[in-house]
């Protein structure tokens, strides 16, 4: 396919070595499956948060052995640390979308040392790439977890982000949908419907919160 992640398109490691000695990189773990150990980094950049490994841990309580077989989009996926925990879970595939040239080169290295042959890259906009990662999913036919983690407004021109994020909601096949995962800022009231989909499950950690649509 030809927005599968090949070896021949891995980044250069040598170029990963000099981004490290000038960006601060940090490391979580993989908690389970069958890669349950392995690291993964995440540069420290103003657009890169990690999920907190509660919330992770939280998540993945929550789907359990239903994520087997189904695929997973990780829309700003950043380092790609909940898609790769979900194909270590047993996911079927998995799609990231990374506008941030610098985490999608740790997205890149992550996902060549963990799950390469199971994976779909995507780099730029994610409100720009999801209608061609949806249709790929729609001729698939396999049932797909969401997962959205906008920014929390740290750029110019973000500050409707969560009204975009929830128009690519309200764009999601019920015919593909397993779930949809957003996690956004406590101070925001997520509607009750979105869509076909309707809110299941709300988690609040701190400033974080996960809303689950289904």
């Amino acid at each position: 396919m030809k927005n599968r992640l090949s070896l021949s398109s891995f980044i250069n490691l040598d170029k990963i070595h000099l981004m490290k000695e000038k960006i601060k990189i940090f490391t979580t773990t993989i908690t389970a499956g069958t890669h349950k150990g392995k690291k993964i980094e995440i540069p420290d950049i103003f657009t890169t948060r990690s999920s907190k490994g509660i919330l992770k841990e939280s998540l993945f309580n929550t789907l359990q052995f239903d994520i087997i077989d189904k695929n997973f989009v990780e829309v700003f996926s950043g380092s790609g640390s909940i898609g790769l925990e979900a194909l270590s879970r047993g996911a079927n595939e998995a799609y990231f979308i990374e506008y941030n040239r610098i985490a999608f080169k740790c997205l890149e290295a992550n996902v060549q040392r963990i799950a390469p042959y199971k994976s779909h890259l995507f780099f730029g906009d994610s409100f720009e790439k999801f209608e061609m990662i949806h249709t790929m999913i729609e001729k698939s036919k396999v049932k797909t977890y969401f997962y959205f983690d906008p920014p929390f407004a740290t750029r110019d021109g973000m500050d409707d982000v969560y009204d975009k994020t929830i128009t690519l909601i309200e764009s999601i096949s019920p015919e593909i949908c397993e779930m949809v995962i957003v996690e956004h800022m406590s101070n925001l009231d997520m509607p009750q419907s979105i869509g076909k989909l309707t809110q299941s499950k709300r988690k609040k950690f701190g400033r974080s919160t996960m809303t689950y649509y289904k």
